[in-house]
Formats: C-alpha cells, sequence, structure tokens
C-alpha cells in the first residue's frame, strides 16, 4: 500500500512536467508550421488527445503534435452546445463594473432599471440601425461611448457630439434623424481618447459592440427580440 502511494505521489508530481513539456513541443510546432507566435493559451479540449489553442478571440484546436489542425466549431452533441461559442463568450465577456461610465453619456427610457453600454462610432450604419431598434425598448439606460475609428469625419462629429450642452439630444438628432451636428464647443476630449484605449485593450474591432450587465459581449447589430432576451436574462 505505501509502495502503490508513493507511486501515485511520484506520478502526481510528473503530471504538470509533461503536460508543460508536451504544450511547448504543440507551441514550438505551431510556430514553425503555421506561423502561430503569439499562442496566448494551451488547453485542454474536452476530447481526449484534443488541445484549444487561443490566440486573441481567435479559437483553434489541435492534436498534441500540432500535426493536425481544425479552425471551427465544436459541438456537444448530446446535450445541444457549441461550445467554441461558450468559450468564445467567456473570453470576450468585460465585467459591467470595469466600464468607465464617465466616459459614456447616458439615454433613459422608462424606469431606466436595466441597463447596456454600447461602443458606437458615428458614423457606423449598423450603430444607426441598432438605434431605431433601441426606440422599441422601454425600462432602459443606454450608456453610450463614443468611438470615432471610422476616420477623420468620425472624430469631428464625436467630439461636437460630446461637447454638446445636451449629449444626448445631440446623438440622436444625428443617428436617428440625419440632423448634423452644427456646434463649435470646446471641452476635454480625453474621454474619447480613453475610449479608444479600452477598445483595443478588450479588442474590440467593431461597432456597435454591445456589453449587458451580466458581462454578456455582442459585437455588431442585434434585433430587438435578442436585445430584449439579454436583458432579462
Amino acid at each position: 500500500m505505501k509502495r502503490r502511494s508513493l507511486a501515485l505521489a511520484a506520478l502526481a508530481l510528473a503530471l504538470p512536467l509533461w503536460a508543460t513539456a508536451q504544450e511547448a513541443v504543440l507551441r514550438k510546432n505551431l510556430a514553425e508550421r503555421m506561423g502561430m507566435q503569439q499562442i496566448d493559451e494551451v488547453r485542454s479540449a474536452p476530447i481526449s488527445g484534443l488541445y484549444e489553442v487561443r490566440i486573441g478571440n481567435d479559437i483553434y484546436y489541435s492534436d498534441a503534435q500540432g500535426n493536425y489542425v481544425l479552425n471551427g466549431s465544436l459541438l456537444d452533441t448530446r446535450n445541444k452546445r457549441n461550445l467554441t461559442s461558450e468559450r468564445l463568450e467567456k473570453l470576450m465577456a468585460i465585467q459591467f463594473d470595469d466600464l468607465e461610465l464617465k466616459n459614456a453619456f447616458q439615454i433613459v427610457r422608462g424606469n431606466g432599471k436595466r441597463k447596456v453600454a454600447i461602443f458606437e462610432d458615428p458614423n457606423c450604419g449598423y450603430c444607426k440601425r441598432l438605434e431605431q431598434d433601441l426606440q422599441k425598448i422601454d425600462n432602459l439606460t443606454v450608456h453610450i461611448f463614443l468611438v470615432p475609428i471610422l476616420g477623420a469625419d468620425s472624430a469631428q462629429k464625436s467630439q461636437q457630439i460630446w461637447c454638446a450642452a445636451n449629449q444626448a439630444a445631440t446623438w440622436s438628432d444625428w443617428m436617428l434623424r440625419g440632423v448634423v451636428p452644427q456646434n463649435k464647443a470646446i471641452c476635454d476630449t480625453s474621454p474619447l481618447q480613453a475610449n479608444l484605449a479600452f477598445i483595443q485593450k478588450y479588442r474590440i474591432t467593431g461597432t456597435p459592440a454591445l456589453i449587458f450587465a451580466d458581462g454578456t459581449r455582442v459585437p455588431g447589430a442585434i434585433g430587438v427580440e435578442e436585445i430584449e432576451r439579454l436583458l432579462n436574462r
């Protein structure tokens, strides 16, 4: 019994070393063969012998040697789950408390109890479509973070909206009714730069990007029903 216990203890100590060496082999082969130089994480996948390889928010699956690589969704057919989508949702989540709400302005509808934060460019067509859909949702506070990523005109409009006496009204006039901001006010626009730094840090690459109260992050415009579902989850 004592010998068996010692053997098990030795095995327990050896396993982490073996796993580290195996990961090193996998990283080396993928770097040499596929140019994957900046692998952020390697971890075991739910299938024996399969590894998840993460580069940013991109997920790949590989065997232990990096001889075969798959870029696609891993599906759990028994439980009808898309494991890759679930993993990406966790990776992309941004805690609401991590948002710097002072760098946003608010639009409140109804009692405002539900909340969502949205990163938007004033020249983003999908953002304008999303704003139209948001008009159909009540009892909501929308925190709008301006991120001028579509060029110089976006930067100018963002500054005009941010420096306006009534940011929410100026924003709505432009996004919903096409009334171009005309004010020439000058103010501190460092919050806009902070927003750009934030999306770079969290790898938000397009607008709109929605962050819900539970941390769920959704890239791109979604419909009213999906917004309601995520608000109420």
